[in-house]
């Protein structure tokens, strides 16, 4: 199974993007998006470092909403 984690994006540096989630931060890769324009405050889902996909905000809240569901062990 694979996770994505959905980040926002704080900066853009040509195919990289300091994003953050949650307070952490991370660079991600966005040779996979590279037809999508994307600036900061866009939303993104990463996976393994990548960005797979352009997603809302509202997607992006939908999705830690559920992750802290699980990981709090609700069901």
């Amino acid at each position: 199974m694979c996770l994505g984690i959905p980040m926002r994006i704080t900066a853009v540096d040509g195919f990289i993007a300091h994003c953050e989630a949650k307070g952490v931060q991370r660079d991600v890769n966005l040779f996979m998006l590279q037809d999508e324009p994307l600036q900061v405050d866009d939303y993104v889902m990463v996976h393994i470092g990548y960005a797979i996909q352009k997603i809302s905000h509202q997607d992006a809240q939908t999705a830690w909403e559920l992750y802290d569901q699980v990981l709090a062990g609700e069901t």
